[in-house]
């Protein structure tokens, strides 16, 4: 039992007599003595209620010299602010005075409308122990259980980045990379776990509490891929490479070829494409999958819908193109112009326009990006950037680069609208002049006003909708305090680089250091 307090009032005044535990019960809290006189208004001195808590020796200690009435057993109620739990703390009445009943503590709960998950046994229990200051649940609620919302278990790997291994050599090894994603026929790609609504729960005042929302999900697939019928299951339908984009799971088989040149012509297949030799300049592959070349690509044009894996290079000579909608992996860039959502991974840079979704990564023996622009969402690392010869080197980070052309796409289409808009101004004016005038139209007036009014409805719907669109492009471009830009040997001088909307020209050797956005400017750390 714990320690408990009961008043003892006579003639000469009010006491307190305190006993101390038994059994291994707690020591009474003076603030549970403190907080019953205060709600009772009696006066009492703080040093002498301290001081026979502490004693608890079971005598009476004299603290106020008035003769109160007696005070018959009682109890204090709380209620957790989330109207869940119910806790009670009995007192003892004083010397002599009246003790409660079982019955009288249900009626006052009932009173209070607290009517669910009353835990009578509880309560029944306190009255035959009288196990007083002492915090007891009486009443509990049901609790919600929540549920989740729908997900979908990818069974492949559906993040992808290039992380090429160092040889023993020194070299680095960018062509096993595990950035294809092979299966076979049959194979399970993806599963739906549906949405789990949980359970609702009821408050002590019986009140329902519903579980949070959920969200439902489906599968999404393209060509190649078995749905069973229950909606919750992706197979492969043949064997060949898995992908997902926009949320859409694709299998695609392997087209391979020796050259792409003169004797194959220009190449457009839905799957992968592998070409064991060169791609000559002049022609062009698009794949919906990988495009993986082992030889040369001069001149060429590639466009993947997956990764491009280039086993030499490129030497563009000012006309080769590559764009992915995801990553490059290359030996070498020179005078080409790339554009991937993902990741670009190479030895050498030189000369070429360079746009990446998230990396840009330059390593191994040589290491260097040399002339050209090179941008990146995210980070740009490399061994050297620019060139003892002063090459003209502009690398640029802080934002997704496609996301600067859409934006100089959209300012160029709301201009565009704006003009459009102020040439048919007079024309619309006119004609809601005419209407307020009480005017007639000849049918061909009508369906001329009917047409000014569909142009003026559609400019503005677009204005609105693309400014919208620029406003949050704008928002992005700005978040750009996590991008940088990392040399691991020199930044010769003359390069630029540039961090969201900032940017800094080298005008001095710069080593083993890091580019980053500080204090609205462009710094240079230690690497």
């Amino acid at each position: 039992m714990n320690g408990y307090f009961n008043l003892v009032i006579t003639d000469k005044g009010t006491a307190l007599k305190v006993y101390p535990p038994t059994d291994g019960g707690e020591n009474l809290d003076v603030n549970i003595v403190r907080d019953y006189l205060d709600d009772l208004k009696i006066e009492y001195d703080v040093v002498v209620i301290n001081d026979a808590v502490t004693e608890a020796s079971g005598e009476p200690v004299f603290f106020n010299e008035a003769k109160i009435m007696p005070v018959r057993e009682n109890y204090r109620l709380d209620v957790s602010k989330d109207k869940m739990t119910v806790t009670a703390v009995f007192y003892p009445p004083s010397e002599g005075a009246e003790l409660m009943t079982e019955d009288e503590v249900i009626k006052d709960l009932q009173y209070r409308k607290i009517t669910y998950g009353v835990d009578v046994d509880a309560i029944h229990e306190f009255f035959l122990k009288r196990d007083y200051c002492k915090e007891i649940v009486i009443a509990k609620g049901l609790e919600v259980r929540e549920g989740h919302n729908a997900y979908v278990e990818y069974k492949f790997n559906v993040n992808l980045r290039p992380k090429p291994t160092l040889r023993e050599d020194g070299s680095v090894d960018y062509f096993h990379l595990n950035l294809i994603n092979n299966c076979e026929e049959g194979d399970v790609l993806a599963i739906l776990h549906m949405e789990d609504r949980g359970d609702p729960g009821i408050n002590i005042y019986n009140d329902a509490i519903k579980p949070h929302t959920v969200k439902s999900a489906i599968l999404k697939y393209g060509k190649n891929v078995n749905i069973n019928e229950e909606k919750t299951e992706l197979t492969a339908a043949t064997s060949g490479h898995v992908t997902l984009k926009e949320g859409k799971v694709t299998v695609s088989n392997v087209m391979t070829l020796e050259n792409v040149d003169v004797s194959t012509g220009n190449i457009e297949y839905e799957g992968s494409v592998q070409v064991n030799g060169i791609v000559a300049s002049g022609f062009s592959i698009k794949a919906g999958g990988n495009i993986h070349i082992k030889g040369i690509v001069e001149g060429a044009e590639l466009n993947s819908g997956a990764d491009v894996i280039l086993e030499r290079g490129i030497n563009g000579m000012g006309k080769g193109k590559i764009t992915a909608e995801g990553n490059l992996v290359t030996k070498f860039i020179e005078n080409a112009t790339v554009q991937v959502k993902g990741s670009v991974t190479s030895e050498s840079i030189m000369h070429a326009t360079i746009f990446a979704g998230t990396e840009v990564n330059v390593s191994g023996r040589k290491g260097f990006i040399a002339g050209g622009r090179v941008c990146a969402g995210e980070k740009v690392s490399a061994k050297a950037l620019g060139s003892e010869m002063g090459a003209n080197t502009l690398i640029e980070v802080g934002v997704d680069p496609t996301l600067k052309i859409r934006m100089k796409e959209l300012q160029k289409g709301l201009v565009e609208a704006q003009k459009k808009l102020e040439t048919i101004k007079p024309t619309l004016e006119g004609i809601t002049k005419k209407i307020k005038s009480g005017a007639k139209f000849t049918p061909e007036q009508l369906q001329y006003a009917q047409q000014v009014n569909l142009i003026n409805k559609t400019l503005n719907q677009k204005i609105a909708k693309d400014s919208e669109e620029f406003t949050q492009l704008q928002e992005k471009f700005a978040d750009s305090k996590n991008a940088e830009v990392l040399v691991e040997d020199n930044a010769y001088p003359g390069i630029t680089v540039t961090i969201g909307e900032m940017s800094m020209v080298v005008k001095k050797n710069v080593k083993y250091s890091r580019f980053v956005l500080k204090d609205g400017d462009v710094k240079i750390t230690p690497f």
